[in-house]
Formats: C-alpha cells, sequence, structure tokens
C-alpha cells in the first residue's frame, strides 16, 4: 500500500509575507537587544581604558569579569549568589500566594474588603525600609527578616492588583451565571479566576523586580552572607569592582526569573 502523502496547507501571500515579517521584527528585536548591550560594555570599556572616566570609582567590564572569576575560584560567588536567591524565592512565593488568597477574600466579602481596603492603601504607602528595626525586633537578625521584609514589599502590591482584577470582570457575566443557579464558588472558578490570568501574570513580573529589591534591602539592613551583603561590603571598604560584580550577578538572576514568567505568559496565550 502507497502511503497517501500528506496535503501541505495553501496559505495566502498575503499570510505568508505575514509570517515573514513577524520572524523578521522578531530578529530585529533581538539583534538591537544584544547590539544595545555590546556597545554599552564596549564603550564602558573603552571609557575607563582611556581614562575618560575612574575605573576607581566606575569600574569596567573587564574588572568586573576578573572580580566575577576572583569570587568563584575562592567559592564565594556561589554561596554568596544561593542564600540571597533562596531569600528572594521564599519571599516571592509567600507573598504571591498570599497576596492572591487575601485578594479573593476581599472579593468574596463585600464588608470585608470595605473594612479593610483603607489599611491596605495606607501600608502600600508606607515606606518598608523603615520598618527595619521592627522587623528585626519580630523575628530577629538574619533569614527571617530579610524574608519577611520581601514579603512585606510584595505582598500589597499582589492583593491590590488582584482584587483590582476580581473587581473589573463584567457585571453581566456574572448576572449571567447568577441567572443560571451558578454559586459563588463556581463564579469564581469559572468566571473571575479565569478572566483575571493576564493580570497576574503582570503581577508576577512586578514581583520578580520588587522581590529582589525586598531582599536586597533586607541584607542591607541584617545580613553576614549574600550579593546585598557584598554591595554592603564593598561599598565600606572602597571595592567598587566588588560592588559592580554583585549588581551585575543580580541582574542576570533578576532576568532568569523574568524569563520563566515570560515562558509561563507565553504558554498561557497559547
Amino acid at each position: 500500500m502507497k502511503k497517501k502523502k500528506e496535503k501541505r496547507p495553501n496559505f495566502s501571500r498575503s499570510h505568508t509575507q505575514y509570517i515573514k515579517k513577524l520572524k523578521k521584527d522578531k530578529f530585529t528585536i533581538i539583534f538591537f537587544r544584544i547590539f544595545i548591550l555590546i556597545a554599552f560594555l564596549g564603550l564602558w570599556e573603552l571609557l575607563a581604558y582611556c581614562k575618560v572616566i575612574d575605573p576607581f570609582f566606575i569600574s569596567s567590564p573587564s574588572r568586573i569579569f576578573l572580580q566575577i572569576g576572583e569570587l568563584a575560584k575562592n567559592g564565594t560567588l556561589i554561596s554568596h549568589t544561593l542564600i540571597t536567591l533562596y531569600e528572594t524565592l521564599l519571599g516571592f512565593a509567600i507573598a504571591t500566594i498570599l497576596g492572591y488568597l487575601i485578594a479573593i477574600l476581599l472579593w468574596w466579602n463585600e464588608k470585608v474588603r470595605k473594612i479593610f481596603e483603607p489599611y491596605i492603601v495606607v501600608l502600600n504607602s508606607l515606606p518598608k525600609i523603615a520598618l527595619g528595626p521592627v522587623i528585626i525586633l519580630w523575628v530577629g537578625a538574619g533569614t527571617s527578616a530579610i524574608v519577611l521584609m520581601c514579603v512585606l514589599i510584595c505582598i500589597i502590591i499582589t492583593t491590590m492588583s488582584m482584587l483590582s482584577a476580581f473587581m473589573s470582570v463584567e457585571e453581566g457575566k456574572i448576572l449571567l451565571l447568577k441567572s443560571m443557579h451558578a454559586s459563588k464558588f463556581q463564579i469564581l472558578k469559572k468566571l473571575i479566576l479565569p478572566n483575571s490570568m493576564p493580570e497576574f501574570i503582570s503581577v508576577l513580573k512586578i514581583n520578580v523586580g520588587m522581590s529582589w529589591v525586598g531582599s536586597i534591602m533586607g541584607e542591607y539592613l541584617t545580613s553576614k552572607a549574600g550579593l546585598g551583603y557584598l554591595i554592603v561590603y564593598g561599598g565600606q571598604i572602597f571595592k567598587i569592582d566588588l560592588v559592580m560584580s554583585a549588581t551585575v550577578i543580580l541582574c542576570i538572576l533578576a532576568f532568569g526569573m523574568y524569563y520563566l514568567v515570560s515562558l509561563l505568559e507565553r504558554r498561557y496565550r497559547k
């Protein structure tokens, strides 16, 4: 028996051109992202080499690279990086989950929402760094204080953003489900949560940045290890290469987390 040849779909010329344009635009975006980064690093290195800028105060890409190599060689790079990464991921997870659950609770009970909404707004405007000494007194110095600082920075944003997404669902759709005798839990499961997924992904993107801010702020206040500790220590001994190296590593880790969230976003859109 001869196998039948699979027929390939015949796309119109305009559709083919559109696909080519999308691929071209994607390539252009990636190219310029890489080009800008290389150009920035190259210009920075050139200005430092020509003594237009003082490497002692601003460092340079080559000095940062050598410093990272030195940290990797003596084994401190991995240990400090893992400590900060653990604190950030833990704070990120706790804040996101708790904020999401609190938003559901506030949506579920209108009275509770009206009672606590002003307090949430006030807490959001409060500078969290001011609570640093209090946090240390509550949970002690160390990892617990750093994670709590990270949670406090992220949880209010998560709660307010998700509550806004829940409340923005069209009232007509809710009334339609109620007319079909849907329970409040069914409305939440079938309508509210699915409709809020784009906002949830946006919250994850925001929390990626805010969780790193929280963990580094916590390490500024109380830490004997971590990337934030390296930044503080490098500043105290005027070793800018160490400060910039820790900052570069932070940028790489933050980009990695953001990329994972972007993968989740692409999967959701499919």
